[in-house]
């Protein structure tokens, strides 16, 4: 009997391990930090063996292949001790592609993954297709393989989760864009995430579909090393030569596979950035084969993603704007992008080798204040203290939250983009996110 070993025990650890007990192995999961209840319920309820607070280093390196939390490093010892045992280490998704048939729509990106996923998702649903979300989103693949398998699934793919994928093919591929992010991870080389990005379109069949953004400088760059075998459905914000999506006289557009047009104006995402997630959707749904009316009806009336630029409230006429999910530079530019009034910004957290330039002339122009969050904000003291704009220090959402109160201007906003990660201060994004709603619904 096959001995799989699963490192990690969250969502995708747990639904690991349920598929693999299905399947006839013997299998061990292991866990650094504290286990969740519902993940040891499920696993004791499957007889499968956990530990967690440590790892058992004779119960892991006897594996035949390790399964790895996409949140583990490569860096971590156990991980490198297996690395030099030479025992091969794949993700869940990896893992899970083994064991179903069904099409797989695939989304990867550094901006837009979460907004594109769930879009693709709600159009899918609602043309009454059999779908399940997975991934970064949604329910563990493994999990809905073994226990509730559907005949297509949309999976929201991060480079972490790339790394460790090798057979695995997507029968749709999205590449939405490829900007810094997660350099920490990457040994502060951009190359070496851009490749992870890349191998979306590894495995590839001239069947499947390739949708991505053709404006973007580094995927243009990167296409021509690669022998792509899938028909390409590019996309852009305006019509050029190539471009089977864009957006043309306020008309959204797509010309193929099946042509398809709708007034930009009922699209029900807004900000230039949608479009580009709305064009992505619209396309991988037409190549599925829904009809016309179905994404006509699903982009109009899709209500959006929580934590991504979700209206939370107005306060003494000042608008409260949730985007916790904004963690690189890129994602609070599309964020300041969009806004239509002054601008309070709330920035900071975990820097992951960030470059704050290319967000400083939107900073100039939009912004009346900028309010720090988080424990050690020099980094941004460095980069914004000497724009001229007033800026506040705190390291608390309570904190904060009580500068933005102060500083905002009846018809100005304050926007939570932060351009970083979570972990300083708060459990994750979410909470992030949830602690900010929380304190300005009781402003």
């Amino acid at each position: 009997m096959k001995r799989i070993v699963i490192l990690g025990a969250g969502e995708s650890g747990a639904g690991a391990a349920v598929l693999a007990k299905k399947e006839g192995f013997d299998v061990f999961v292991s866990d650094m930090s504290k286990i969740a209840d519902k993940y040891k319920n499920m696993m004791d309820d499957h007889h499968i063996e956990w530990e967690e607070g440590h790892h058992t280093e004779e119960k892991i390196l006897n594996a035949d292949e390790i399964v790895k939390s996409p949140g583990i490093p490569e860096t971590a010892p156990m991980v490198k001790k297996a690395i030099e045992k030479g025992i091969h280490i794949i993700s869940e998704i990896e893992f899970a592609g083994r064991y179903t048939n069904s099409k797989m729509i695939c989304i990867t990106g550094s901006n837009g993954k979460t907004t594109t996923t769930s879009l693709i998702y709600h159009i899918f649903k609602e043309a009454g297709y059999d779908v399940g979300l997975a991934g970064n989103i949604g329910n563990s693949l493994a999990l809905q393989v073994a226990e509730d398998p559907h005949a297509y699934y949309i999976i929201e793919l991060s480079s972490f989760q790339l790394d460790n994928m090798y057979d695995f093919r997507a029968n749709i591929a999205i590449l939405l864009n490829i900007t810094p992010d997660h350099l920490d991870r990457y040994n502060f080389e951009m190359q070496n995430y851009v490749d992870a990005k890349m191998r979306i379109i590894q495995n590839q069949t001239p069947q499947d579909a390739f949708i991505y953004w053709a404006d973007d400088p580094i995927i243009k760059r990167e296409l021509e090393k690669y022998d792509i075998k899938a028909i390409q459905y590019p996309f852009a914000e305006l019509k050029e030569k190539g471009v089977i999506g864009y957006i043309e006289e306020g008309q959204y557009k797509i010309e193929k596979p099946q042509p398809f047009n709708m007034e930009q104006e009922s699209l029900s995402l807004t900000g230039k950035h949608n479009i580009y997630n709305s064009l992505a959707a619209g396309i991988a749904s037409d190549v599925a084969g829904i009809k016309n009316e179905e994404i006509r009806k699903s982009l109009s009336d899709f209500p959006g993603v929580e934590h991504r630029l979700e209206k939370v409230c107005m306060v003494r006429g000042v608008q409260y704007i949730n985007d916790s999910k904004a963690t690189n530079v890129d994602a609070c530019w599309y964020a300041l992008e969009a806004m239509k009034t002054k601008v309070i910004l709330i920035i900071g957290g975990k820097d992951k080798g960030n470059d704050y330039e290319p967000i400083k002339p939107l900073v100039k122009e939009k912004c009346s204040g900028l309010v720090y969050l988080g424990a050690d904000n020099q980094k941004l003291h460095d980069n914004f203290d000497n724009m001229g704009i007033p800026v506040r220090d705190t390291h608390s959402m309570k904190e904060c939250m009580q500068a933005c109160y102060e500083m905002a201007k009846p018809g100005e906003t304050v926007l939570l983009s932060p351009c970083c990660a979570s972990f300083d201060l708060f459990k994750n994004m979410e909470d992030r996110g949830e602690q900010f709603k929380e304190l300005a619904r009781s402003l």
